[in-house]
């Protein structure tokens, strides 16, 4: 088990050896210069064992690690890939009825070579950020304003991308006053019937209700080591086992990584991340999403609006049917870009 040091310094339980292998490293560039000795020849020998060790662990995690994965401390969120994808951003505001929910993000830009419109769901990366957002939990204005912002670009013909990641929606007394329940429904609904293309990828946490209110579309992917469930492994063993610390075995029962869900046939890509995960070369994962995005879209302009409208009908319509029979025959296969809670119940309410 890592320490709390290590946890604090980025590094997951898991990765033990890793931080091992990366103190012998320091160790050596520290004597080195104190002793005007070139350790140059070790150095590489210890980067190459800790990066043979990150593929042996990340080639092998259980799903309650690849949830931690997903929820790293350092993984790159929205803004990350506002900054480093999207060029001429603009974001678009409000939702016209209530207020301007910044748990989701809503703008015009470019990426690659489309214009598009990007909805994207933001954690924040700072106390401050994470507490503007809500944790990256949406209320209802948050996908009132998503929806709303996606009609704008259906009459303008612009592409949609979402990108998702949080938690859950946000369970609020607010939140329920104001029709938390009926804006992720009504979502569902006219996503289901835009008339440009949509794609949506969870680029870290997918969780239940508040995920699906900007899913819905004609591609849906994730990132390698991201989760997509109904619920998370926490509030699952509180309901199954009234035991958070039953987490890891939800977790595995809960066939949510993009591994299991792309084995069901209920998403269409994993996209690869980097050695050791997306927060260890954030340069990189942005690169793999933003050629997947330009594939996908060069793909799905190539189809009439009516093709585009009746494909994605079947495509929905046929989520969980024979997911069984389908889980033999369709190879798992991680998409390379570059190639192509506590033991107690906590009284808060989990996100829906």
């Amino acid at each position: 088990m890592a320490s709390e040091g290590n946890r604090a310094g980025g590094y997951l339980d898991f990765e033990q050896k890793v931080v091992e292998l990366e103190q012998q490293v320091e160790e050596l560039r520290k004597l080195g210069m104190r002793k005007g000795i070139d350790y140059s020849v070790e150095i590489r020998r210890i980067e190459k064992e800790k990066i043979a060790e990150l593929k042996r662990v990340y080639a092998n995690l259980t799903p309650w690690q690849t949830v931690q994965v997903a929820r790293h401390p350092q993984r790159p969120i929205l803004t990350d890939y506002l900054n480093l994808m999207v060029r001429d951003f603009r974001e678009l505001h409000g939702d016209r009825c209530f207020g301007d929910d910044h748990a989701i993000v809503t703008g015009i830009g470019q990426i690659a070579r489309n214009k598009v419109l990007i909805v994207g769901q933001n954690k924040g990366r700072t106390t401050k950020e994470k507490i503007a957002c809500n944790f990256g939990c949406p209320n209802p204005e948050g996908y009132r304003k998503a929806l709303a912002k996606m009609k704008f670009a259906e009459k303008f013909g612009l592409p949609i991308v979402t990108l998702i990641d949080t938690p859950g929606a946000y369970p609020g007394i607010g939140a329920e006053e104001r029709g938390q329940a009926q804006a992720i429904a009504v979502n569902l609904t006219e996503m289901s019937r835009l008339k440009v293309p949509v794609i949506c990828i969870c680029i870290g946490e997918g969780g239940s209700g508040g995920a699906l209110g900007i899913a819905v579309g004609d591609r849906l992917a994730m990132l390698e080591f991201a989760y997509y469930s109904v619920i998370s492994p926490e509030g699952c063993a509180a309901i199954l086992w009234r035991d958070g610390s039953q987490a890891p075995d939800a977790a595995r029962a809960l066939k949510l990584t993009s591994r299991d869900l792309l084995k069901l046939g209920l998403i269409d890509a994993a996209i690869a991340e980097p050695i050791g995960g997306a927060h260890r070369n954030i340069h990189d994962t942005v690169h793999h999403v933003e050629s997947y995005i330009a594939k996908t879209l060069a793909e799905l302009r190539q189809m009439s609006t009516e093709s585009l409208l009746e494909s994605r009908y079947r495509k929905w319509r046929a989520v969980g049917a024979d997911s069984a029979s389908r889980t033999g025959k369709r190879p798992v296969r991680i998409t390379s870009v570059r190639r192509e809670a506590s033991k107690r119940r906590s009284s808060s309410p989990a996100p829906v």
